[in-house]
């Protein structure tokens, strides 16, 4: 592994890694969790890191052969004025199904996002899931309900998922196949 790594420490509790859009290795990490611990958390990734690092160089490479045309201001606009009025009444909807509680639902345009889930559950969500099939907005929406019962992406966080949706692996992957020309323009 030649790339390197940028470090964000932060008040969260656990470690990841991310490969970014622009193919870039970040991992956030607990302010105080120790170096070594990182480090070695690194190692046991060294081939899930390599392995996206090159799905991800490729996609650019594919994107910049094949250039979208960007967004105007107007369009984001009405994006995100048609998830203000979409996205709420689907947390609303799933909430209640899934029987928890949220705090704040925010849409805004994010480059390499569909939606997260802040420690004090608040909800933020990406206008672009208006340019997706209405299953895989409710697969975001879904997904992000689930991390108020398990904040991280462990095998009881996917379980939580199925519940709700039982074809929900169909539509992770539809959003992995296709999110990228939805994102670029």
């Amino acid at each position: 592994m030649t790339k390197e790594i940028e470090l964000i420490r932060s008040k969260r509790k656990t470690i990841c890694i991310e490969i970014t859009p622009d193919a870039r290795v970040v991992v956030r990490a607990p302010k105080y969790a120790p170096l070594s611990e990182i480090n070695r958390l690194i190692g046991e990734k060294a081939d899930w890191i390599d392995k996206h690092l090159r799905k991800m160089q490729e996609k650019q490479k594919d994107r910049a052969e094949a250039p979208q045309p960007e967004l105007t201001k107007q369009e984001i606009k009405l994006l995100t004025t048609k998830a203000k009025r979409v996205i709420p009444q689907r947390v609303r909807y799933y909430a209640k199904l899934m029987g928890v509680e949220y705090g704040r639902v925010t849409i805004r345009m994010q480059k390499s996002r569909w939606g997260s889930c802040s420690a004090q559950g608040n909800l933020n969500f990406n206008c672009l899931l208006m340019r997706t099939p209405e299953e895989i907005i409710d697969y975001v929406v879904v997904h992000e309900l689930c991390h108020l019962k398990e904040m991280n992406h462990s095998p009881r966080f996917w379980a939580e998922v199925e519940k709700i949706l039982p074809d929900y692996k169909e539509r992770r992957k539809w959003l992995r196949d296709n999110g990228n020309s939805i994102t670029s323009g």
